[in-house]
């Protein structure tokens, strides 16, 4: 059994008790869901989900509890509403910006703290490009690469996450300031990620690809797409928290671009919702990426700042905490006007 909220309301306060509930404790409230199981599907409402049984029940527990902010040294990252985490790659052939702030740290970190004075809760720095393709970094360059603009960043209170695959890199990260790891293999592609990640206690980014060992971008057959990336993600969190991880320290990501069509891509976006299911805040990373090209004439990636847009509002309707974005002010400006349309809206 599957379950996706539907049916969202503006005004709670206008519905009777228990008939509506608050989406992971963020600022969306819904009055039913989608149920799938066994190949049907039916719309449930929110007050009669606990009598389909102990996983509906689990289910439903998981998409009201509110997700609690992550205490991070000085600096706090809330789940309350949606946020922002400002893409700064340090490499030479990153698919979007590579090249712009390689060899120079200062610079690179400039930009850095740029992006979070327009207001990015998080800076998430990558030394290696994980486009299709893309040559592997060794670790010791990634890790000259990143740990000098992270030292910097944190030294200048801004708050950090290294975006790496490698054991080496998150140690040498994490030593340099950062607070979070963001690893597209979910943990899988270094055998030593976990053991890192559990000792440090700090949280981690997991995302979902068909083949983290290998890369993340290979091809798959999916019957289902939501459905079973959303099992893929609990099947590895039941992993990490078994290995010392807890489970309040995870995020998850769908892996949009990942070993996915345009068509899986689309269906993932739309059944965005279901992954509170899993009772992790979630992260989308859209921003700028192949899917915007191929429904907008193939626009190339310095030409998608509307559809980048489109997608992080698109996140924020379902309930997204973290949106992974290259182009921070004018992704700000949309979410401070959808917030005051919900400010609005909830008003009366």
């Amino acid at each position: 059994m599957h379950l996706r909220p539907v049916h969202f309301v503006d005004a709670p306060f206008a519905y009777d008790d228990g008939a509506v509930a608050r989406l992971a404790g963020g600022m969306q409230w819904f009055a039913a869901y989608e149920v799938q199981d066994a190949g049907t599907k039916r719309i449930v409402p929110v007050a009669e989900i606990e009598r389909l049984g102990a996983r509906a029940t689990a289910l439903h527990a998981r998409f009201v509890a509110a997700r609690p902010a992550l205490e991070l040294g000085e600096r706090t990252l809330r789940f309350d509403q949606p946020v922002v985490a400002a893409i700064l790659n340090i490499t030479p052939d990153s698919f979007s910006d590579g090249g712009t702030h390689r060899d120079d740290p200062a610079a690179a970190a400039a930009a850095g703290m740029e992006m979070a004075g327009a207001g990015a809760a998080l800076i998430d720095v990558g030394g290696e490009s994980t486009r299709p393709g893309a040559a592997a970094v060794w670790e010791e360059d990634e890790a000259a690469r990143v740990v000098p603009v992270i030292d910097r960043l944190a030294r200048a209170g801004a708050l950090v996450s290294i975006d790496t695959r490698k054991a080496l890199v998150m140690e040498r990260a994490l030593s340099a300031g950062a607070a979070i790891v963001n690893d597209v293999s979910a943990l899988l592609w270094d055998k030593r990620a976990v053991e890192v990640v559990a000792r440090a206690g700090c949280p981690v980014i997991v995302m979902h690809s068909p083949d983290p060992e290998k890369g993340g971008h290979g091809a798959a057959a999916y019957r289902n797409v939501a459905m079973e990336v959303f099992d893929w993600l609990d099947a590895r969190i039941d992993a990490l928290t078994a290995a010392g991880i807890d489970r309040s320290r995870i995020i998850v990501d769908p892996g949009i671009g990942f070993g996915k069509s345009l068509q899986d891509n689309l269906a993932l976006i739309n059944a965005l919702a279901m992954f509170h299911g899993l009772g992790c805040p979630i992260m989308l990373g859209a921003s700028r990426k192949r899917l915007i090209g191929a429904l907008s004439n193939e626009a190339p990636v310095g030409e998608r700042l509307g559809g980048s847009v489109a997608l992080a509002l698109k996140g924020a309707e379902a309930g997204v905490q973290l949106l992974r974005v290259h182009d921070v002010p004018e992704t700000l400006q949309a979410l401070r006007v959808w917030r005051g349309l919900r400010d609005r809206a909830f008003g009366g």
